[in-house]
């Protein structure tokens, strides 16, 4: 499985593709067997018709609008602050008697969120 340092809720900018220079946060993130083929699915962006068959008592029929998943090499993560795209690094910190893993803007040097925090020994 191929990590990524993106998640869900992260606001992000597409940078690639017919949709590049939208922004919205992640909806959720598909990973598929194949671990080249990571892709997420973006809050008002890639929007696609979808038809649907009507069925008695289940569900009504029409075209309706969904999000469609777009590659995550075609996304970078959106600094709202800043208001530009930035990339996101990984550190491990030690203060007192705790280690804590978070992630950061490599721009600014900013917390973005923490990983985990874990009791040294």
């Amino acid at each position: 499985m191929v990590k990524t340092k993106l998640k869900k809720g992260d606001t992000v900018i597409v940078i690639a593709g017919k949709e590049k220079g939208k922004t919205g946060k992640i909806k959720q993130i598909i990973r598929n067997s194949d671990p080249n083929k990571i892709r997420v699915v973006i809050e008002g962006v890639n929007i696609g018709k979808k038809h649907l068959k009507h069925i008695e008592g289940v569900q009504e029929g029409g075209i309706i609008e969904i999000e469609r998943p777009i590659h995550i090499s075609n996304v970078m993560y959106y600094d709202e602050k800043s208001g530009q795209r930035v990339k996101i690094g990984i550190r491990i910190k030690e203060e007192g008697n705790k280690i804590i893993k978070e992630r950061f803007n490599k721009k600014t040097g900013e917390t973005i969120d923490i990983i985990w925090e874990k009791e040294k020994k």
